[in-house]
């Protein structure tokens, strides 16, 4: 990970994990304006067809550019579904063996560094399970944010028929997020539960999920169902993940961990990031 790129956790929402995803986006050639110097200084004159760029502003087009692509591909799928299947599929590993190094740390990235992990567009394009949303999973996030009706009815439209109360109760944290991220607050906080919602978009409709948990340090998590089986009448499924904090104090401010569900042919990783009592405050400014 370059030392430019930018890091979470997200602070407006600590339950969902920021960054999404990564993608190339050191030393890329490409097209260049030519409005503009190659070196962008007002002195220089030149005038390039193409130039050498680094910045999120070279990896973004390579995400977007995979999306377009997949919405020729797939184009029965939400952009949330897209998504899912670029985050799910993405890679942690360098081609040495060794997870993707963190070029401000010297040491190897964590979720709060590259994400999901590196775009995977030819695994992408058949991720097996797809963590889906819509337009209601968004408005009940926003709920659960605190946002008031008038505002929530900015993003919808609907003016004077939104109501968050119809949505009292719901947790950021359940939002159907191809990933997991969980803030213990307080010393005191010691069991949270998440919810999500998965699709059978491979191409076997009868088919068995299975999961396998990798815990954070100082976490027991457990999932329920483990298996998720599906058919041509039963191609969603829920589940739920609990972490329920260990005994003791953990010195580090953050630990990672995975949830990954493989029928034997794909594999749908999630990544799980906790934060913990101490560094609560700071995630939340």
């Amino acid at each position: 990970m370059a030392s430019f790129s930018s890091r979470g956790p997200n602070f407006l929402a600590p339950e969902i994990l920021k960054p999404d995803i990564t993608a190339p986006g050191v030393e890329i050639l490409a097209a260049w304006t030519g409005a503009s110097s190659p070196s962008g200084l007002e002195w220089d004159t030149r005038r390039v067809q193409d130039n050498i760029v680094s910045g999120t502003s070279m990896s973004c087009p390579h995400v977007s550019g995979i999306a377009a692509l997949f919405r020729q591909a797939r184009p029965e799928w939400s952009p949330a579904a897209i998504k899912s299947a670029l985050m799910t599929t993405a890679y942690n590993l360098d081609s040495a063996g060794g997870v993707i190094g963190d070029m401000s740390t010297g040491k190897a990235s964590t979720p709060f560094g590259r994400g999901a992990g590196h775009v995977d567009p030819n695994r992408a394009v058949d991720p097996g399970l797809v963590y889906d949303a819509g337009a209601e999973d968004y408005i009940t996030f926003l709920c659960a944010l605190g946002y008031t009706d008038d505002q929530v009815a900015i993003f919808t439209g609907d003016g004077p028929s939104t109501n968050c109360s119809t949505h009292a109760g719901c947790s950021v944290g359940d939002h159907n997020y191809p990933a997991f991220a969980v803030v213990f607050s307080s010393k005191k906080h010691k069991v949270i539960t998440q919810r999500r919602v998965v699709r059978n978009v491979g191409g076997n409709t009868e088919v068995t999920y299975n999961a396998t948990v990798t815990s954070p340090a100082g976490v027991r998590v457990t999932v329920n169902p483990r298996k998720l089986r599906f058919s041509v009448t039963k191609e969603t499924q829920e589940y739920q993940i609990t972490f329920t904090r260990a005994a003791g104090s953990m010195k580090e401010a953050y630990t990672f961990g995975s949830i990954v569900w493989s029928d034997g042919e794909h594999t749908v990783t999630s990544p799980i990031a906790i934060t913990w009592p101490s560094t609560s405050k700071i995630a939340e400014i």
